[in-house]
């Protein structure tokens, strides 16, 4: 399924060849994110992210980056997460070499312009202020907050007002220079390419790099008690809310069973959540779960918008479900979670966009690549009694988190709620 070669100077390459694409996808993943900072540096690597797009010494400005690329066809993005920063470039295959020298343009020579810093500042500013504005994606942060009291990966990836504003020049080159190394770096190139040709390319580009500042280490979480309910007051049409757990982590080995119990209780229309809650009780137009797993941590939520005099009523029809899955998986369920995820797997490689992010995504953070078989056949070994130990051990009443948007002020309501 793909090819490495590791660079005299740490610097991975990772390459899938897709004979039937017209596409290439270079991607470059640096190992670090939010939960790298320190409460001051809070929002660094998000800064950043967006200031490699504000020009370099080659293309000076915004529009020199994004005209090299949408000039010839072709789709340039990134995005900063909690555990990994990465930019990505798509294009068609003749296309390849001129994906490459962009994004290692914007990568080792971007001009951290003071002017710029000033611009894309009030830019991130402006994106704070759009999440707080959106119930669902304040909902969002505060579950975090709930979940990792005290800790970086309960912060926003962006930072807060009051970081960005202390953010200088100085404070953004050496975070650069200790966290952008060959040795944190994967690069992969996925598409109608071949190895050979991917390193005649990316070698001359990367290969003298030389930053040999070591990795640098990050705040590990060590479970705390906190508040089980945050309730944020706004005068707004719908209560939305998040229903957390504590997970597991990528290494785990409850991992996939926890994605399978995932699929089962809120992934796609005919989830239990979906079926219970919008179908047969119609108290929520939208409503699902996702599963997040971390280095050493990681979260199963349920999320929903409802109409507030329905808040409580939704609560604990969600918390009966989970309880169900303690209990109640019939075979058949569990087949049809098991054709669900590897479907899915499946049909997202058929993209070189996200076969990059498979391939580098696992790479960075894990040091070790699944592949597709390994993944489904691990799926495919998963029984019923084994998600109903996991789903036992981690649904905990205890351990429940719930954050709240909406006209809702009187928490006590909902923290009786909460058990299992």
């Amino acid at each position: 399924m793909y090819q490495k070669t590791t660079l005299d100077n740490g610097l991975r390459v990772l390459t899938s060849t897709m004979v039937q694409t017209y596409s290439v996808c270079v991607a470059i993943f640096i190992g670090v994110g939010s939960r790298y900072e320190s409460d001051e540096e809070a929002g660094t690597s998000h800064f950043i992210e967006h200031l490699c797009f504000r020009g370099t010494t080659q293309r000076p400005t915004a529009r020199d980056i994004s005209e090299a690329i949408e000039g010839i066809g072709g789709i340039l993005n990134g995005a900063t997460d909690k555990e990994m920063t990465f930019y990505w470039c798509k294009v068609t295959r003749p296309h390849f070499a001129t994906a490459a020298s962009v994004l290692v343009d914007m990568l080792l020579n971007s001009r951290f312009n003071p002017e710029d810093i000033e611009k894309e500042r009030q830019v991130i500013i402006e994106e704070i202020n759009m999440c707080k504005d959106s119930p669902s994606q304040e909902v969002g942060l505060l579950i975090d907050e709930l979940l990792w009291p005290d800790h970086p990966l309960g912060r926003d990836i962006a930072g807060t007002r009051e970081s960005m504003a202390k953010i200088n020049r100085q404070m953004l080159l050496d975070f650069l220079k200790s966290r952008y190394t060959p040795q944190n770096t994967v690069v992969t190139v996925t598409g109608n390419i071949q190895h050979a040709e991917v390193l005649r390319v990316i070698e001359p580009l990367l290969g003298s790099w030389h930053n040999l500042h070591p990795r640098s280490p990050f705040i590990a979480y060590q479970e705390r008690a906190g508040d089980q309910v945050r309730i944020e007051k706004r005068d707004t049409e719908q209560a939305h809310l998040c229903l957390s757990l504590p997970g597991v982590s990528l290494f785990h080995p409850y991992r996939f069973p926890l994605d399978l119990l995932n699929v089962i209780l809120g992934e796609g229309m005919s989830s239990r959540l979906f079926s219970e809650i919008r179908d047969k009780l119609g108290l929520a137009y939208s409503i699902g779960s996702y599963v997040e797993h971390f280095l050493d941590t990681g979260a199963l939520t349920v999320t929903a918008s409802v109409e507030p005099e329905n808040l409580e009523k939704t609560v604990c029809a969600i918390l009966e479900q989970l309880a169900l899955l303690k209990e109640h998986i019939p075979e058949p369920e569990l087949r049809k979670a098991r054709e669900i995820s590897k479907g899915r797997l499946l049909l997202r490689m058929e993209d070189s966009r996200n076969v990059a992010g498979w391939l580098g995504g696992q790479e960075m953070l894990t040091n070790r690549i699944l592949t597709l078989d390994d993944v489904i056949s691990i799926i495919d070994s998963i029984t019923v009694e084994e998600l109903k130990k996991v789903a036992r051990q981690l649904f905990v009443g205890e351990k429940l988190r719930l954050a709240v948007v909406g006209p809702v002020s009187d928490p006590e309501p909902l923290k009786r709620l909460l058990k299992m």
